[in-house]
């Protein structure tokens, strides 16, 4: 089969790389940061594990092959006004928004969006960067180097945070893994738990609108889609054209995970209806030291990154699935007690939706 190559080489491009072994894929993450050049060959496939890159002779030399997956879709999304402007086309709900632009003022975006309006940078920003709020009353001002570089969103009271992930191939099937609960805190997930019973009746309306993305793009892989929940409507918060965070826990909880998903999407392989194999756990490891403890915990699959540790950085994380919701809990109390205060109220929160799905 051809290479595959991955531009960037984070946790993703190694995740995919992983995945992609029992396949008997070759895929080489790439740094984008690298000066040693690479021989592609005519036939090479090449994809992304991020949505936008800086122009470096490593990264003008892959954007510029031919068999570059999805590769008109990136900057369409990695910016988010035409993000936007493609949900409202698609007339998929999402956030009241408008453009940053020159002549805009802080009053002006009241008015049109209410009393909290969210400044958001068009590029850039993850984790809770790249984002300022307006509050009334009435003087506030945009920052500088805002004008032309933002969109503002209406501030949302929603009930809780969901993601949907799902795949294509080229030829048109697609398959979606279940909602998935998130708990965000500052902008940076911490937890999630999938699949949740009470969420069935959102799938459909989740998988049409994804799936309508999906198909208008011509999309190729796995695309992330997070959600906000309000009573029983669902809107568009932002989209990610790769793997996403918040479906980590398919490497435990489903029969194909997202990362093989989208290597089988890319080589033109076979897919298949995922089996989920029973309720699943994810915790983010933010900004935290290697502890070898984790590996005791029953049922505890860790995956740590590799990267220098740095307050709220995404060091790794660790997935927790069975059948029986008793032994679930017994091994996220565990590790509990191995984790540092902060990451309290994240299992706190899990084990509070898997006892309200187990009726207690």
């Amino acid at each position: 089969m051809a290479k595959i190559w991955v531009l960037g080489n984070g946790q993703l491009g190694a995740m995919l790389k992983h995945a992609a072994a029992p396949l008997g894929l070759d895929v080489e993450p790439v740094d984008i940061d690298s000066t040693t050049p690479i021989t592609l060959a005519a036939d090479d496939l090449v994809t992304a594990e991020r949505e936008q890159w800086p122009t470096t002779d490593i990264t003008t030399q892959l954007a510029n092959h031919p068999n570059f997956v999805n590769l008109p879709v990136f900057p369409t999304l990695a910016d988010r006004k035409t993000q936007k402007e493609l949900l409202d086309s698609l007339a998929i709900a999402t956030a009241p928004w408008r453009p940053v632009e020159a002549s805009s003022s802080a009053d002006e975006l009241h008015a049109q969006l209410g009393e909290k309006v969210l400044l958001k940078r068009r590029s850039g920003g993850y984790d809770g960067r790249g984002q300022h709020w307006l509050h009334q009353p009435l003087g506030t001002v945009i920052p500088d180097q805002w004008h032309d570089h933002a969109i503002a969103e209406q501030a949302i009271n929603f009930d809780e945070e969901l993601s949907l992930v799902g795949v294509r191939d080229a030829g048109g099937q697609m398959f979606f893994y279940p909602l998935t609960l998130n708990l965000n805190t500052n902008g940076i997930l911490r937890a999630t738990v999938s699949p949740v019973a009470r969420l069935q009746g959102l799938q459909a309306e989740a998988e049409a609108m994804l799936g309508s993305l999906l198909s208008e793009l011509n999309y190729v892989g796995v695309m992330g889609m997070e959600l906000f929940r309000q009573g029983g409507q669902l809107m568009v918060n932002e989209l990610a054209p790769r793997v996403h965070n918040t479906g980590h826990w398919t490497q435990a909880g489903a029969s194909i995970s997202q990362f093989e998903y989208h290597m089988r999407a890319v080589a033109g392989l076979p897919l298949a209806a995922p089996w989920i194999k029973a309720t699943s756990v994810m915790i983010n490891l933010i900004g935290s030291e290697f502890n070898e403890q984790w590996l005791s915990v029953a049922g505890a699959e860790v995956y740590w990154y590799q990267k220098a540790v740095r307050p709220g950085r995404k060091v790794g994380h660790i997935n927790l699935s069975h059948t029986e919701p008793a032994k679930l809990t017994a091994s996220l109390q565990a590790l509990a007690g191995l984790l540092e205060d902060d990451y309290q109220e994240p299992i706190a929160w899990s084990l509070r939706e898997l006892n309200s799905a187990a009726g207690n």
